[in-house]
């Protein structure tokens, strides 16, 4: 179940001035969990949430609730407080990268442009909240989306350009 809108959000950064931000938000899963209580069963909605501003800065955030749209508020609302920056190529990755989170695991690799977001899911989600255009990549192991999701996010926390690795050798 996808649901994708756009809203403003201030800059919670560093910064001084009062820059405006525009975040993509995409609900890539709603669970129904139950909790069986001396009367029953008490019912609640957990939700998964990607927010990105489609040009390399990406977050999750989960959020459980007695109802759908405060779960998925819960989400967003954490998904921005951990936001992450990676470095994008162009519209692609710069290198090769493997990682991975629970039974899931998530490879990924640059591609020419034109090829498109060749993802599933919670990785596909990840990506085009963060302003990747070109990319392969493959989903292992689970099939669980929060631990997709957190292997992808894991692998884009990994990627380096060529020039931070070079100052990190000094060179």
């Amino acid at each position: 179940m996808d649901h994708s809108s756009a809203f403003n959000a201030r800059s919670s950064g560093p910064s001084t001035g009062s820059e405006e931000r525009t975040f993509k938000e995409t609900v890539v899963t709603i669970n129904r969990v139950a909790k069986v209580v001396k009367g029953g069963k008490r019912f609640s909605f957990s939700a998964l949430v990607v927010v990105g501003d489609g040009a390399g800065t990406v977050g999750m955030g989960m959020g459980k609730a007695r109802e759908v749209q405060v779960a998925i508020q819960k989400a967003t609302s954490c998904a921005r407080k951990s936001l992450m920056v990676f470095p994008l190529q162009g519209d692609s990755i710069p290198h090769e990268v493997v990682a991975k989170s629970g039974a899931g695991l998530v490879w990924m690799k640059p591609a020419a442009p034109g090829t498109g977001v060749i993802a599933g899911g919670g990785v596909r989600a990840v990506l085009e909240a963060g302003g990747v255009k070109n990319i392969l990549t493959k989903s292992l192991g689970s099939s669980n989306p929060f631990n997709m999701v957190a292997a992808a996010l894991e692998c884009l926390k990994i990627l380096r350009t060529a020039a931070d690795v070079a100052k990190i050798r000094g060179k």
